[in-house]
């Protein structure tokens, strides 16, 4: 069976996406067979210029013409299309793969999760937290499970990048709170906060994150619009955000991300910290893994994550030949594509989606009340 894919979406993040799905036969043979069906926009020379790039045999500038006669739709719009189309292609009976943050709000979201809920587990909603499928993570990931760091006590997220330093930088749609929901917060904390759900999350609901306080600060009030000589539109979501959890079972966490780092390009960081042993990751050395144990305690030990015993390696190339950004859109779409042709549930899912968006959305409750916000 071939599975036709209708893609909305056809800059950063539907290029990442149809790079992945092009490589996939390349290198992951048992991967199912997919046709690039349909590719969705509203400007239509430059969608039909993206279809011709991104090998999609057709065009379509509306989606309601598309998610009920594909049989996998992608949502790879702004977040605040995230919603309408993701719930009405589920509504159809069609398997949902939309990028992160899973919406603007929290209400949103939680419309989103109920209708992936209703259309139920033999058709996947999945959530893009693409960095869960970084092989150096996926092997953090079963030392965690195998009990190596001991009982988890601290863990610590951030995510800097600096592309919004400079005051002129323009205007974009990630600068509006109504078609953003968030800044720094929802585009890199919607990163941050699954991840740490990921590593130290459990089936015993220990792992989740009940407790969090946070702040949110924007240093530029208003930016340039592209092509208008001096105009400025207003800048209305964050531009940095800090945290702190507390997990259920009792650990606790720190949080921080903004956009506004000079001279941090995409550094995106994790630690773990046990009373066995403490692990850290950065993904600026994405095939790298630095592991602590307790017994050893004078410095990490960095492990190249390169093996063709690793996780997903052994798709690629001899080991030691590292691996990069783009490989993680090729290991999602070959574990939600593979879901989708076997029906079965997909990680991460809506529900994964939900539970970012509720910490996120306490993090912004906490800034505006000055207190702790206790989750659902």
């Amino acid at each position: 069976m071939t599975l036709e894919v209708g893609v909305l979406g056809y800059r950063f993040m539907g290029n990442a996406h149809a790079n992945a799905m092009a490589r996939l036969p390349m290198f992951f043979p048992d991967a199912p067979a997919i046709e690039r069906s349909v590719l969705v926009g509203r400007d239509e020379t430059a969608l039909s210029e993206a279809a011709d790039r991104f090998g999609f045999s057709s065009t379509a500038t509306d989606w309601a013409d598309v998610v009920d006669e594909v049989d996998v739709f992608y949502n790879l719009g702004p977040n605040h299309v995230h919603a309408e189309p993701s719930i009405a292609a589920l509504e159809a009976g069609t398997p949902v793969f939309c990028e992160k943050p899973l919406a603007p709000t929290l209400e949103r979201a939680e419309s989103m999760a109920d209708a992936a809920r209703e259309a139920g587990e033999d058709v996947p909603a999945g959530c893009a937290f693409n960095y869960r499928f970084v092989p150096a993570i996926q092997y953090a990931k079963e030392l965690l499970e195998a009990g190596e760091l001991g009982e988890i006590r601290h863990v610590r997220g951030r995510y800097l990048q600096d592309w919004l330093v400079d005051p002129d930088a323009p205007w974009s749609w990630r600068n509006d709170e109504e078609l953003a929901g968030s800044g720094a917060l929802g585009d890199l904390g919607s990163h941050t906060v699954d991840l740490l759900r990921f590593l130290v999350g459990s089936d015993d609901l220990a792992g989740e994150i009940e407790r969090v306080s946070g702040q949110l600060q924007t240093f530029v009030d208003e930016r340039p619009v592209p092509g208008e000589e001096e105009e400025t539109r207003p800048v209305t979501v964050d531009d940095a955000y800090t945290g702190q959890l507390e997990f259920a079972s009792g650990a606790t966490g720190v949080l921080e991300g903004t956009r506004v780092a000079a001279g941090h390009k995409n550094d995106h960081t994790v630690e773990i910290h046990g009373s066995e042993g403490s692990l850290r990751f950065s993904l600026e050395r994405l095939n790298e893994l630095e592991i602590l144990r307790d017994d050893e305690n004078r410095g990490y030990e960095t492990v190249l994550i390169t093996d063709e015993d690793d996780p997903y390696v052994d798709h690629w190339w001899p080991p030691g030949h590292v691996l990069g950004w783009e490989h993680t859109f090729v290991h999602e779409n070959y574990e939600f594509l593979r879901a989708v042709a076997e029906g079965n549930r997909f990680e991460p899912s809506f529900e994964d989606g939900l539970a970012a968006q509720r910490v996120l959305d306490a993090v912004e409750r906490s800034d505006e009340r000055g207190e702790w916000i206790t989750l659902e």
